[in-house]
């Protein structure tokens, strides 16, 4: 007998992203379970027109509680968690049965997030636990983690995420994750995750002092560590902290020589802070050319935390600014024309400007 997959999820006031949500998905589970924690709009009336079993949970401020209700109320062998404002995005009804006809273990998928940078719509990826034995249990209170002794494998499902895209939770999250810091001061990983909801709400210096924070009692061994070191820089940048950035770059090159977001941010940092004392700093410039140049050679990234383009067009196009502005306006419509191929829209018009076609 095949296993079954239940889709569990929990909702509130998601009547906006759930039917994309659950069109994405209704065909390749066996049931979806849906706990709604205090909707008053149209969700659980949509939820319904799915065939889901809808069941109420009072919000007591802990995420793995909603979680582990939804779970306990799934009937089938495995689980496969979205949130409402997720979608899959690839063709993987093949790829899911496949793992779960063949492994007793946890299946990381890809999520990519969308977000809003300066240059436009940015996409980070990231590798979560969502498909897993049903009797599988989360625990903490905020961006909860499976725990299980079970192997950890990738399985080719694609997860579309734009929940902070234009919006924010942080109102939600943010006094949770306080509290969560308060009792374990010493965890990274929550002074990492409050740093990205304060880079949500554009509270530079807050995002600078916990990703500081973090960066101190990070061991490298962690999955998230690059994705610290990186941000750490980003957060200098947005707060003009930019004392210790030459050390991070320093200390960090090795560890990180694979991961062309490192380099593309090395890149950006090198640049403010030439800019800001042009006298004192201003020989450092060739290493900008140098680390986009690595970028480019390593790549657009596979690995956790890494955004599309460090390795290939944003890369190609910060290489373009760079030899404009220091004169070399050929070389400069050469990278911009790579960037505008792969449908960089500064590229294109930076290279208007300049009189070129993309």
């Amino acid at each position: 007998m095949e296993p079954t997959v239940s889709l569990v999820m929990i909702t509130k006031n998601e009547e906006a992203v759930l039917r994309r949500c659950l069109d994405s998905a209704v065909r390749y589970v066996d049931e979806i379970v849906i706990v709604d924690t205090g909707s008053t709009d149209k969700t659980k009336d949509i939820a319904r027109e799915y065939g889901a079993r809808v069941f109420d949970f009072e919000w007591v401020q802990d995420f793995s509680a909603a979680r582990n209700f939804a779970l306990s109320k799934a009937t089938s062998d495995w689980s496969l968690v979205l949130d409402a404002d997720e979608y899959i995005a690839n063709d993987c009804g093949e790829a899911i049965r496949e793992f779960i006809g063949s492994k007793t273990a946890i299946g990381k998928v890809k999520r990519i997030d969308k977000f809003l940078a300066e240059d436009g719509d940015n996409y980070e990826q990231i590798y979560i636990s969502r498909l897993f034995p049903t009797s599988c249990r989360y625990s903490g209170r905020i961006h909860e983690q499976i725990e299980s002794g079970l192997p950890r494998y990738k399985v080719d499902v694609e997860i579309m995420h734009d929940g902070y895209y234009g919006q924010t939770k942080s109102d939600r999250n943010i006094p949770i994750l306080q509290s969560v810091i308060a009792e374990n001061p010493a965890d990274p990983y929550y002074h990492y995750q409050i740093a990205k909801e304060y880079r949500g709400l554009e509270k530079h210096s807050l995002f600078y002092e916990h990703l500081k924070t973090a960066y101190g009692l990070i061991h490298r061994t962690e999955g998230y560590a690059p994705s610290i070191i990186v941000n750490y820089l980003y957060a200098m940048i947005a707060s003009g902290n930019l004392e210790n950035g030459l050390d991070v770059i320093e200390g960090e090159r090795e560890f990180l020589w694979e991961y062309p977001d490192f380099f593309f941010a090395s890149g950006l940092y090198l640049l403010e802070l030439i800019s800001r004392d042009p006298d004192r700093f201003g020989e450092l410039l060739p290493l900008i050319e140098k680390y986009y140049q690595r970028a480019l050679e390593i790549g657009d990234s596979d690995l956790e935390g890494s955004v599309l383009g460090t390795g290939s067009f944003a890369a190609y196009h910060n290489l373009g600014v760079f030899y404009e502005v220091t004169g070399n306006v050929s070389q400069a419509v050469q990278y911009y024309q790579k960037a505008a191929a792969m449908k960089y829209r500064p590229s294109a018009a930076r290279l208007s400007r300049l009189g070129h076609e993309s």
